[in-house]
């Protein structure tokens, strides 16, 4: 990030060197705008279209230039292309929140050419690694100019050249002034000028750091040990294929006893276009393509990275943090992790982490409180600390005591060099600790967890997996080489994408194996519309009786992104399937790198969004079905690697899209997406431990997490790309299927199991058939069967209070103590859905404390939760909780009553008509018609509970 020098005013107006050009609409075609927005709704082909309302946009005014992660604050330039001065007081600017009503000051004028830096306190929000900014007029409706981005640049943002041109990586952030348009230094670094050299001697040119997950981009460096620049255009750089290539462009020098970054491939920078793998290497040979002159190869992705300690000679080990393009950090991977400075077991005590992946020999290592030269502790000879593990001191060996207001230091063997450092003004209720573990600021902990993970008010902690701990082996050895990818099953039919050479597999049971069908043995190979290209599949969902695939690119093209989703039909006959639509998303993702679009797919039916307050964050109110005409009747979900997050969209059946909702992620990446028993799950791969988090619609109407599990205890932790759940229930568990893409030992697919509650346990819903949600119902489909919907799983997080059979008894508070000096503080909606997530406000003194959750009048175990640090836990009613006037009641563990309040429970199924007004009218009258359709199309499966 380019350092500003210096604070530029609010408003800076400056005269342009060149003439500009209006890039803005005209107002003719606002008018023709404004008659499209009429005539379709407005959702348009890649995004909002303008309502009939909006105001036509005067041409001039143009975003210029971007910063969104400024070293100070972050800005938004404006310049005026036209020939004529500009007033644009109280015109708004937002991010990607379209409730921000941040107005420009009266009295701002631009003049043509010039300049305006829009930053805080006007400003009042910050632009996110991936955000939008937009100005729109004063009315706040009328767009002006927009753009998005999904990484954050290197320096700004800008237009090249200014005004007129596209938004490119500027080679410096110049707020207030042109845009610096110089060719960016990137990969290359600023360095002297050298002329083609020979081939290296042998070990001057080595590899020094490289990044093979959990970055925006795979990179690597190059370091040069020699004394002179070492030129290395025209070399070329391969991973473990030798059928990838990359050229290193020219100026692509290594700086005597320096170092070189090579990327991954942009939209804003140039780079190798092919991944680095869990399992892979790179490769530098000379232009002759047979000569080699560094490498380096690894088994398994680094949690950081895998660098050299010393730079360039040292041997490579993972690093303690990423130092991109700088030289990389070899301190000791320990930090503090937790400190309990009273009234401990046995006393006083610290604990120390180690973050890498090896064990890590701590003796030696000195520790101290704040009296550094008075108490010093030595750490004995022997002392080690496990791979990812504590290691934890006692007071009766460092032999001095923590106080109220104190501190730890954590010095290096040479007893000056200060590895890590904490303080504190007063003793914990619990403990000092990291929050998250091991890599977050300290605070006030939720409980003490010596020598374990800390545990923080408000996080959603790692559960263990729901289900069995151990997984098997469903394929045959022969039966995939690799790249298998997302898995969706459907009444007993397993389908799985490879995404390599682009193929959909068709599985069935044979024994205990999980098989390809007759015809399906190799897969078909999948087409874009017209018949070309090798689709780069990785994910998939089956919806009524087509098949829709998630793509990153085109592997035929494979340096250029094209995130799209495609639809196949499966019956057709032969060895390839041509798509007959595909929605390519690449507008929706500029800067997206070729290897890191979509990933997983799955759908979720209106019918279930509807009923759960749904928002669509396009509109900012309630999700409206009626409102994309063409869309069938559902919602696609897809995850992107290169954002970690998930995207609602709907798709319609011209080709247009709209997304809907954005679905934030604590993961690296998103790997996978599955929609089951009323829950949207979220998977990544190894590079998260293979972890999934489930989320669920809370009172805002938006998606959020409400548990994080472990895979499972006994599975292997390798590149599951692919995770699907089994729609039956059998014996209270669901099978569950995990495709490895490094396709480990030879077999890629893999199952287990998931704690589910058996069909028939409670009251079973009159079945109604789904109308088949295709954008393009085909007339000639013939019926499916209805599915019995999946009943509710069973697990819950701890984090929120919800009911599970499988967590230890409460003790029920006593109804009499429900009166009105017991009532405490709480604050709770006074109205929820059954089936519904809401958040609790109770006395923020509570914060770290689990307190239980109850629903009178009979008394209703809604389960445990951890007060978080702001006073507040999620509670979740069942959806068999009868309508009607109830207590919340939240209590201790031994039932005493700490607060309660009145609670009304409406209908969940009464819920699906929303609110007051036209819109639920209109939700009525949508629902009706699509409950009549239905029976005249081909009903898929949904996977809803009760």
């Amino acid at each position: 990030m380019s350092t500003l020098p210096s604070a530029p005013p609010l408003w800076s107006e400056m005269p342009a060197t060149s003439p500009r050009v209006s890039r803005v609409r005209p107002p003719i075609a606002a008018a023709v705008a404004i008659l499209l927005g009429i005539a379709s709704i407005g959702y348009g082909a890649v995004g909002a279209a303008s309502t009939a309302s909006a105001a036509p946009v005067p041409p001039g005014v143009v975003i210029n230039e971007i910063e969104s992660n400024g070293d100070a604050s972050d800005w938004i330039e404006l310049t005026n292309t036209s020939d004529a001065d500009i007033d644009v007081s109280g015109w708004i600017v937002k991010d990607n929140d379209p409730s921000r009503t941040d107005a420009l000051p009266g009295g701002t004028v631009i003049e043509p050419g010039g300049f305006v830096v829009v930053t805080a306190p006007e400003m009042s929000f910050g632009l996110g690694k991936e955000d939008a900014a937009r100005l729109y007029l004063p009315d706040g409706e009328s767009l002006v100019d927009e753009y998005s981005w999904t990484q954050h640049a290197a320096t700004t943002f800008g237009r090249c050249p200014d005004g007129t041109g596209s938004f490119v990586t500027t080679a410096a952030a110049t707020p207030g002034a042109a845009n610096d348009c110089t060719a960016p230094t990137s990969p290359a670094p600023s360095s002297p000028a050298a002329s083609p050299t020979a081939d290296p001697a042998s070990g001057v040119l080595v590899v020094n750091e490289v990044e093979s997950n959990g970055d925006d981009t795979d990179w690597f460096e190059l370091f040069n040990l020699g004394d002179a620049p070492l030129d290395l255009t025209g070399y070329i750089v391969r991973d473990n294929d030798d059928a990838k290539a990359y050229v290193l462009p020219a100026g692509s020098v290594v700086p005597a006893q320096g170092i070189l970054l090579v990327d991954q491939l942009t939209a804003h920078s140039p780079g190798f276009d092919f991944g680095l793998g869990n399992a892979d290497m790179v490769r530098v040979f000379s232009p002759d393509g047979a000569t080699l002159v560094a490498s380096y190869a690894w088994t398994v992705h680094a949690a950081t990275s895998y660098g050299r300690c010393p730079d360039g000679t040292g041997e490579m080990r993972q690093t303690t943090v990423t130092t991109k393009g700088a030289p990389n950090n070899c301190a000791l991977p320990v930090k503090i992790n937790e400190v309990e400075s009273s009234g401990g077991t046995p006393g006083d005590w610290i604990e120390l982490v180690n973050l890498s992946d090896t064990a890590v020999e701590a003796a030696a290592l000195v520790v101290t409180d704040s009296d550094v030269s008075g108490h010093r502790y030595m750490l004995p000879s022997g002392a080690t600390i496990p791979a990812r593990g504590y290691l934890v001191l006692d007071e009766s060996a460092f032999g001095f005591g923590l106080g109220g207001a104190d501190a730890v230091h954590l010095f290096d063997t040479d007893g000056v060099t200060l590895l890590d450092q904490t303080s504190w003004t007063t003793h914990a209720a619990t403990t000092w600790g990291r929050c998250g573990d091991g890599t977050g600021p300290f605070a006030v902990t939720a409980e003490s967890t010596r020598a374990a993970a800390n545990r923080c008010a408000g996080e959603v902690v790692v559960s263990p997996w729901p289900g069995g701990a151990s997984v098997r082996i469903l394929d045959e050895e022969a039966t995939f080489s690799g790249d298998l990818s997302g898995l969706d099953e459907v009444d007993g039919v397993l389908w799985g994408v490879e995404n390599g050479n682009g193929l959909l597999y068709r599985l069935q049971p044979q024994g205990s194996r999980w098989l390809p069908e007759t015809g399906w043995e190799s897969g078909k190979k999948l087409r874009y519309p017209g018949g070309g290209g090798t689709v780069d599949a990785e994910g998939v969902v089956a919806v009524g009786g087509d098949v829709y695939i998630s793509s990153e690119r085109n592997n035929d093209a494979s340096s250029v992104s094209r995130p799209a989703v495609l639809r196949v039909d499966p019956a057709a006959s032969g060895t390839e399937l041509t798509a007959d639509a595909e929605w390519n998303l690449a507008a929706d993702f500029p800067g997206l790198g070729a290897n890191a679009g979509l990933e997983g797919i799955t759908w979720i039916p209106d019918s279930w969004l509807v009923a759960r307050g749904f928002v669509d964050e396009r509109t900012g109110r309630a999700y409206a079905p009626g409102d994309y005409t063409g869309h069938g009747q559902g919602v696609f979900f897809v995850g992107v690697e290169g954002t970690a997050a998930a995207y609602a969209y709907v798709l319609m059946d011209d080709g247009s899209f709209a997304r809907i909702a954005t679905i934030d992620t604590d993961f690296a990446l998103v790997a996978e997406l599955e929609f089951d028993r009323d829950r949207l799950w979220v998977v990544c791969d190894e590079a998260c431990d293979g972890r999934s988090a489930t989320y669920e619609i809370d009172e805002t109407g938006a998606f959020v997490p409400t548990a994080v599990y472990a895979r499972p205890a006994e599975a292997a932790n390798v590149a599951n790309e692919g995770f699907a759940i089994a729609s039956a229930c059998v014996d209270g568990k669901a099978a569950t299927f995990y495709a490895d893409d490094a396709d480990t030992d030879g077999f890629s697919l893999r199952g287990g199991t998931l704690s589910c509650t058996e069909e028939g346990t409670g009251p079973t819903p009159e079945p109604s058939p789904t109308p088949d949600p295709s954008p393009t119902p085909r007339p000639t489909a013939t019926p499916e069967p209805s599915a019995t919907p999946k009943p509710s799983a069973t697990p819950n997080p701890s984090a929120t209070a919800t009911p599970g059979p499988s967590a230890p008894a409460r003790v029920a508070p006593d109804p009499s103590e429900l009166t009105e000096a017991n009532r405490g503080t709480i604050q709770a909606p006074s109205t929820v859905r059954a089936g519904s997530s809401f958040r609790v406000r109770l006395d923020p003194a509570l914060a770290g404390e689990t307190v239980a959750v109850w629903l009178f009048s009979a008394p209703t175990d809604l389960g445990a939760a951890v007060v978080g640090s702001d006073g507040t836990i999620t509670v979740r009613i069942p959806v068999t909780v009868p309508a009607g006037e109830h207590r919340l009641v939240v209590a201790d563990p031994t039932g005493t009553v700490l607060a309660w309040t009145e609670l009304t429970v409406t209908d969940d199924a009464l819920a699906a008509t929303g609110g007051a007004g036209g819109g639920s009218a209109l939700a009525v009258v949508g629902g009706m018609i699509a409950l009549l359709v239905g029976f005249a199309l081909v009903r898929r499966r949904t996977r809803v509970a009760g």
